[in-house]
């Protein structure tokens, strides 16, 4: 349905009223006929027609289309009263605010908050019904903390108020300890899994540690070894070399003492045959 032609002031163009309803475009669609209907006026003609209401050309709602540009802009400047004007609201308005006004027009009639209470009333008397509305919420006068929704509730018993607000709140902090208690259950078995999983890595690292030391150990051991023999070795060494600077002294001893060459021969046949048997003599080196 359209805007009722008597709220406005002044001259309104026919081809800004709907062919259906007569009254001001609300919402307009244009059928291809240029005939401009309100859409919830169009919407319900075509439900039981397929035809223009004006002209009867064939249309469907695929071929509506919305209202030409100058058309609305003289649709959108016409002036009309608010439709709380018989409240006492005397703003008169543009069309195209008019929608704005009436949702925040102190005069518009609205329904009271408070369950229950059907009052109808003035946006701008609502505090005023409110604090004075017989579904108003309020607390208890004895002093229980109790909210009063109705006139039923004044006689409500404080005593069972309380306790039934008590068990609520047991029940509340009854599902808050077995909330946090399975958090910190959840939590514990977490870092216990974790505990156990660290656990075993370190246990195997710790392994791995014994098996490089004694493999370490090992082959300490057997440089140790080497390194025995190899002073062993050099001891035997040196005590040959000691053997063989004592029997080349005694050669140049004998040598200077013997003035016969029989005796030369004499002297130079025992000391080779002393050579000959150091020579014989194995000897083993070990190269580490």
């Amino acid at each position: 349905m359209g805007y009722d032609i008597e709220r406005f002031v002044g001259y309104v163009n026919e081809g800004l009223l709907c062919s259906i309803c007569r009254d001001v475009l609300e919402n307009p669609l244009q059928a291809p006929c240029e005939h401009a209907f309100c859409t919830a006026c169009i919407h319900g003609w075509l439900v039981h027609h397929s035809n223009c209401p004006e002209d009867r050309q064939a249309i469907d709602m695929s071929l509506l289309r919305p209202l030409y540009r100058y058309m609305k802009n003289d649709l959108n400047r016409l002036q009309l009263h608010c439709r709380n004007r018989e409240y006492g609201c005397e703003m008169v308005c543009s069309l195209e605010s008019i929608d704005r006004h009436e949702r925040e027009c102190e005069y518009s009639q609205i329904p009271c908050s408070n369950a229950g209470c059907t009052v109808q009333i003035e946006r701008r008397n609502l505090d005023g019904h409110l604090a004075v509305c017989e579904y108003r919420s309020r607390e208890c006068p004895n002093g229980c903390g109790y909210t009063i929704l109705s006139a039923e509730d004044t006689q409500h018993n404080c005593v069972a108020e309380l306790r039934t607000e008590l068990e609520l709140l047991r029940s509340e902090m009854i599902c808050r300890v077995e909330e946090a208690k399975h958090e910190m259950e959840s939590r514990l078995d977490s870092q216990r899994r974790h505990m156990v999983q660290k656990e075993s890595i370190l246990q195997n690292e710790i392994e791995e540690l014994k098996s490089q030391i004694s493999r370490l150990m090992s082959d300490v051991r057997s440089l140790m070894a080497a390194e025995r023999q190899h002073r062993q070795e050099l001891e035997q060494a040196e005590l040959e070399k000691r053997e063989l600077m004592e029997l080349l002294k005694g050669l140049q001893k004998d040598c200077r003492l013997t003035t016969t060459e029989g005796s030369k021969k004499s002297m130079n046949f025992r000391p080779l045959t002393r050579l000959e048997s150091v020579k014989r003599k194995p000897r083993e080196v070990t190269v580490i």
